[in-house]
């Protein structure tokens, strides 16, 4: 199980690194805001969970650094190109790229369900601390006068004692950004569950959109300074931990210590989402720019079971086997845009796509070509985008695993061996096409066009890797996949039962398609 165990191995390392950081900024800024004399006399009215909403914070902004790089595919796919030369290892970690955004996505709600719940409590202290009359600490901290809030001076954000959280929190800039942010994020999060995905995708589609008022709101959150710290100048004048237990004395002359000033944190959010955001918008530019390109469409084929086949033409296009491509129909909608795996081989004057009808804008495409007497409607085109399959060719021996229209992804690869092998391409390691068999009664593959059919059905795993592995007992197997999770368990599994421990004997190598 060796390279098998290697891959999964650094995985987990990344994994580890990347929760070890989570964990540091944590504890890190949970210790900065406990014990740091600045906050000593924030502390006196919120206690800890001051620390609790400053940390979860500082891991908001990390993760919201990380949260767009995953689904920058321009760059993912230049990676890929340029890690060509690269130990497998590092780059199939490029191929759990939205397996990492769905986690970042998923520690971004565990501190913003800490950051909201430490609030909660920070504002329910402040409001008690500015109704008190009993003359503690507290209470003369939150009556400091907002009339000299250009001074300065002031530390409890509720003003007057009959204002409520609920005024603060929808009239303060960190208030509000809060709420917006919220909701966009469990709109974004509930929209994304693989049901509603596979079911009602624009749905997915436009909430995860709405990720561009969870950035703007995150850049401006802090701009209110609502938490404050006494100003260093004031520290040096009368240190808090002297001064604290004088706080009946401050307006007096005799008395040492005077009145602590506080500022207000400057916002840092910005500072942590200004690269990747910058970098993704300069991914939406190239993008636009690409999709404006014209296609033209030369083929329009309907197969059984509503499969729709499109054939295309773009100046410039290039591409490799198992790429894939997002397709927008613009009489259909402007904005939605969905992956279609391309189905061509690279050695084809054209590309190609196969469309299964599974939801309402893939019907409505299908439906808009059926219409024999009407226009060809306009097809928008953005990619290609890379995906494990372009390592195909990488591995002498590979195994291709498809669930329904989870086939298409190998059209292009097996076209592609098929050119390789009439063009007597010597680079080529694949050296044998294995038999296949047949669901559908016809004399070419419906999906690769050549009479070396698709194989149909579910294999007895065990069996097919033990043959493979007897067959080819010194060889690096590829075993790639696009369908369902379940599948991809048993598949990723029989991948490590069935490598040597020895290194130099048969090693397979598991491969998913991810969109």
């Amino acid at each position: 199980m060796g390279n098998c165990v290697v891959n999964h191995w650094f995985s987990v390392l990344f994994l580890a690194v990347w929760l070890g950081l989570n964990v540091f900024l944590f504890v890190d800024a949970f210790l900065k805001y406990e014990k740091a004399d600045r906050y000593y006399y924030t502390r006196k009215i919120l206690g800890s969970t001051l620390a609790c909403a400053r940390a979860s914070a500082l891991c908001l902004n990390f993760n919201s650094m990380l949260i767009l790089l995953p689904v920058c595919r321009s760059l993912l796919s230049f990676l890929r190109g340029t890690c060509s030369f690269c130990s497998r290892t590092l780059r199939k970690q490029l191929d759990h790229n939205l397996t990492f955004h769905k986690l970042v996505a998923y520690m971004i709600c565990l501190h913003t369900a800490i950051h909201i719940i430490a609030h909660l409590f920070n504002f329910d202290r402040y409001s008690r601390s500015r109704q008190a009359t009993d003359g503690s600490l507290a209470s003369i901290l939150s009556s400091l006068s907002h009339d000299e809030k250009k001074g300065g001076s002031w530390l409890n954000p509720i003003q007057f004692r009959n204002t409520t959280v609920e005024y603060v929190t929808f009239t303060s800039i960190a208030g509000l950004t809060g709420v917006i942010m919220t909701i966009a994020l469990i709109l974004m999060v509930t929209s994304a569950t693989e049901f509603i995905r596979r079911s009602y995708f624009e749905v997915f589609w436009y909430t995860h959109h709405l990720f561009i008022f969870y950035v703007l709101g995150l850049g401006i959150h802090g701009i209110g300074g609502i938490v404050r710290g006494q100003t260093e100048e004031s520290i040096n004048e009368g240190h808090p931990h002297q001064c604290a237990e004088y706080f009946e004395m401050w307006d007096d002359h005799d008395c040492h210590c005077r009145r602590p000033e506080f500022e207000g944190q400057p916002p840092e959010s910005w500072k942590w989402i200004l690269a990747p955001v910058i970098l993704y918008i300069c991914e939406r530019i190239l993008r636009f720019y690409r999709s404006q390109q014209k296609v033209v469409i030369t083929k329009v084929v309907m197969h059984p079971s509503k499969v729709l086949e499109l054939q295309m033409n773009k100046r410039g296009f290039s591409m490799e086997v198992g790429q894939y491509i997002f397709v927008n129909c613009p009489s259909i909608s402007l904005l939605e845009w969905h992956p279609f795996t391309l189905t061509s081989a690279p050695e084809e004057d054209f590309f190609s796509i196969h469309i299964r009808a599974a939801g309402d804008w893939t019907e409505n495409l299908i439906r808009a070509f059926e219409q024999q007497y009407s226009p060809i409607p306009r097809i928008e085109v953005d990619g290609p985008f890379g995906t494990a399959s372009e390592d195909v060719f990488q591995y002498e021996v590979a195994v291709l695993v498809g669930a329904g229209i989870g086939v298409t992804p190998f059209a292009s690869i097996l076209k592609s061996i098929w050119y390789k092998f009439q063009c007597a391409d010597h680079n080529l390691k694949t050296k044998k096409v294995g038999h296949a068999a047949l669901n559908f009664d016809k004399a070419t593959d419906i999906l690769t066009g050549l009479k070396q059919k698709t194989s149909f059905g579910r294999p007895m795993w065990d069996n097919e890797f033990s043959t493979i592995a007897t067959s080819h007992p010194k060889s690096v197997v590829g075993v790639f996949l696009c369908g369902p999770r379940t599948l991809a368990k048993s598949l990723r599994k029989c991948c490590h039962r069935y490598s040597s421990l020895d290194p130099r004997k048969v090693q397979f190598y598991f491969n998913k398609e991810n969109f």
